[in-house]
């Protein structure tokens, strides 16, 4: 079953949705008596779903696809990835992508941040083990050739693509996650939504790190 909420931020605002929703028919229960909380149900309840359904409208997904702005032989691969990221599998992956071309990559890692972590005061270290495979797969890639940069994302991995094709024209997107069940990327359809989203071929990376195994999802546009 897939997530309903695309993000963390987004459970967390339908949250404090529902918590005001239940306070204002409270509210209205004490002042009016039991049954003056019936309309204020009905209201709130069609004041969220027109909100929900004009929002899903507003988003619908225009493809766009970044101009290529290397050598003619040059490829530019972008690597998106969060826990699976120091996986020395996905350096084997940009070199099949790349065969033949000299490669140019920028790695995104989408920081683990949110309300909820912000309570917490986990920010700084969600932070930091970030950046610690961020660099280990930039010394990865470095120690067999491959030109490549990084930098610490957006905790929405769609958004942190957007940012990033922003000034790098990407002419393929590595996405890697961990397998269905762990994958709370998964949960939010990110590949899927990112497919819809680009004009650019998408491979899709599950690594099981309790297995080992690696499984590869080509999609093209």
């Amino acid at each position: 079953m897939r997530n309903p909420f695309r993000s963390e931020v987004e459970a967390f605002h339908f949250l404090l949705l529902t918590v005001a929703g239940f306070a204002a028919i409270a509210v209205a229960s004490l002042l009016g008596g039991p049954w003056a909380g019936v309309p204020t149900f009905a209201v709130v309840t069609v004041a969220a779903a027109f909100f929900y359904l004009r929002r899903g409208q507003a988003e619908r997904p225009v493809r766009t696809a970044p101009a290529h702005v290397g050598a003619a032989d040059e490829r530019r691969i972008l690597m998106v990835a969060n826990e699976t990221l120091a996986d020395v599998s996905l350096v084997e992956e940009i070199e099949r992508v790349g065969a033949g071309y000299r490669k140019q990559v920028r790695v995104v890692c989408p920081a683990l941040t949110s309300p909820v972590r912000h309570w917490v005061s986990d920010v700084d270290g969600a932070r930091a083990q970030a950046q610690q495979r961020l660099d280990q797969t930039l010394s990865q890639l470095h120690a067999v050739g491959i030109e490549a940069e990084g930098e610490i994302g957006d905790e929405d991995p769609l958004r942190a693509i957007e940012d990033v094709l922003r000034t790098f024209g990407a002419d393929e997107i590595i996405i890697s996650t961990h397998s269905e069940g762990r994958s709370n990327w998964l949960e939010r359809d990110v590949v899927t939504r990112a497919r819809e989203r680009l004009a650019v071929p998408v491979t899709h990376i599950v690594i099981d790190t309790e297995t080992g195994s690696r499984t590869s999802d080509v999609g093209r546009s």
